[in-house]
């Protein structure tokens, strides 16, 4: 187990093959070890790039030569009911233990970590207390893998606990004090490294999420009329291509808009002022001249360059205009807003967008698609070819390939809904989460005739009749990276790892596939 007193053996951040670093580009080869738990737990932030809330987290360790670098990260959201603790401990751990197996190195050694936020009348060491038994879980099922934990932490309330602690008297009941964000070592050596801490996934995803004010109800009577509209033109050949032209036109005049508005510092007023810089009735416009395929993946071509920072927030706005019955309708702006946020290097929006668009619609091929390739550490370079083949003019007779077709080659395993949740699920769809329940609806008309004929049965109803719930499997995302590909965090933890509490029992779980 790590030892609470001293430095036992550096671990230094893992370069995942294939993935590039999520933030920064500084190049530089500093290392930062890592020698008590506090270092540990003041890591965690940068360890997945975001303040996890509400989570249970395992990160990776790798031996290399008796000193060791961290590996893969996941997390879960911590399920709001107890009897679903050890379900979601096993998916946790077999997750990871699998995805690094996929990239050929299986972990020798874990850091279990458990946070949340004491509730009304809880402070941080009833929460340490009530969560003991889920991190006894996590290390039981990473034990059962024949990969032990060698420290295990609950932070809540601005303070940190070990479950690992071997003496009574070395770590107080009422836990210790996180350090002030900003102020370690490995703040300093990730501000260096360009590196961001990005909030809460609770933040990111108020980004994306529709809006619930009184602008709602304006904004679903601009999509009813426009449905009315536009859903007739999009199912007529001779007038869909028009309909094309004329939403991708109206596109590029608001990329335009955004580009040229003065900068705004904070997240939540740069989102008020890209709210007030597009119109309900065009908002409506674009999203359901979106649901058709074509006009999507012409869409997905603003995606590099000066282009790309505007047409994210294009992307966004429409998503947190799909309000009430048109929950649906998200998957487009939410794909386009992953797949933008992916091709200019940043995987953390990119995966919570992905998969709150299958959230929205766990059907939706381009999502599901981008979402595995992105958790897999693929190259988006292959997607970007596709589309910028798209663009360029080409005779009429001459097929491309579609986007879809540019990831699916590269997986190594048809594509399917992930097993699991891990890391930034977009919404906690874990056993017994509090995610939302509410059906939401779309209606089809681009993927293939069959879902024209429904649409077109269809259009003379003012909401689409075809629902389905929000999906129950959680899905599965590749472990994020510290940094730069050359920048090297250690972490205490060589010493005695195999004497950790992992349990006894050496059965390895039955395999579950894909679900």
């Amino acid at each position: 187990m790590t030892n609470h007193s001293e430095t036992t053996g550096p671990f230094e951040d893992n370069e995942i093959p294939g993935q590039e670093p999520p933030y920064g580009t500084a190049e530089h080869n500093a290392q930062v070890t890592l020698r008590t738990p506090a270092e540990l737990a003041d890591a965690l932030p940068y360890l997945l790039g975001y303040r996890p809330e509400d989570s249970m987290v395992l990160v990776a360790l790798h031996d290399r030569g008796g000193r060791g670098r961290f590996g893969g990260r996941a997390r879960l959201g911590i399920p709001a009911n107890e009897e679903d603790w050890e379900a979601a401990a096993r998916q946790l751990a077999r997750g990871l233990v699998t995805g690094s197996e996929r990239r050929g190195t299986r972990p020798e050694r874990m850091v279990a970590y458990v946070c949340q936020e004491p509730g009304a009348g809880e402070s941080g060491r009833d929460v340490k207390r009530r969560l003991e038994r889920l991190a006894h879980l996590m290390r039981t099922e990473c034990g059962s893998l024949d990969v032990p934990v060698i420290e295990a932490l609950c932070i809540s309330d601005g303070r940190f606990w070990s479950y690992c602690c071997p003496a009574g008297d070395c770590c107080p009941e009422d836990g210790s004090p996180m350090g002030l964000p900003g102020t370690s070592v490995l703040a300093a050596a990730a501000t260096y490294a360009g590196i961001q801490v990005r909030g809460t996934l609770r933040e990111l995803r108020a980004r994306l999420q529709p809006w619930e004010s009184a602008a709602a109800l304006e904004q679903e009577i601009a999509l009813d009329a426009a449905g009315m509209s536009l859903v007739p033109r999009i199912l007529d050949d001779t007038s869909r291509e028009e309909v094309a032209k004329e939403t991708l036109g109206l596109a590029e005049l608001i990329i335009g808009r955004f580009a040229a508005a003065a900068p705004i510092s904070g997240t939540h007023p740069a989102d008020v002022r890209d709210d007030g810089l597009l119109g309900t009735d065009e908002a409506a416009t674009l999203i359901l001249g979106l649901q058709d395929r074509t006009t999507r993946d012409r869409a997905a071509a603003w995606m590099e360059g000066e282009e790309a920072g505007p047409a994210l927030r294009l992307w966004r706005a429409l998503a947190r205009r799909c309000v009430g019955p048109y929950g649906e309708h998200a998957a487009a702006p939410l794909t386009l807003a992953g797949w933008v946020a992916w091709s200019t290097g940043d995987e953390l929006e990119a995966r919570e967008a992905l998969a709150m668009a299958l959230g929205a619609d766990p059907d939706y091929l381009f999502a599901r698609l981008l979402h595995q390739a992105c958790n897999e550490g693929l190259d988006p370079e292959a997607v970007r070819r596709c589309l910028r083949a798209e663009r360029a003019p080409r005779p009429p007779a001459q097929t491309m390939e579609h986007p879809d077709e540019a990831v699916r080659p590269a997986l190594a395993e048809p594509p399917q809904p992930p097993a699991s949740a891990l890391e930034t699920s977009a919404e906690d769809h874990s056993p017994g989460s509090r995610a939302s329940g509410r059906r939401r609806r779309r209606t089809r008309w681009a993927d293939g005739d069959g879902g024209r004929h429904s649409a077109r049965a269809k259009a003379s109803r003012r909401r689409p009749a075809d629902s389905r719930p929000l999906p129950t499997p959680a899905e599965a995302a590749r472990p994020g990276t510290l940094g730069p590909a050359d920048t090297h965090t250690r972490a205490a933890g060589n010493g005695d790892a195999t004497t950790s509490g992992a349990s006894s029992d050496r059965g390895r779980p039955r395999s579950e596939g894909d679900g």
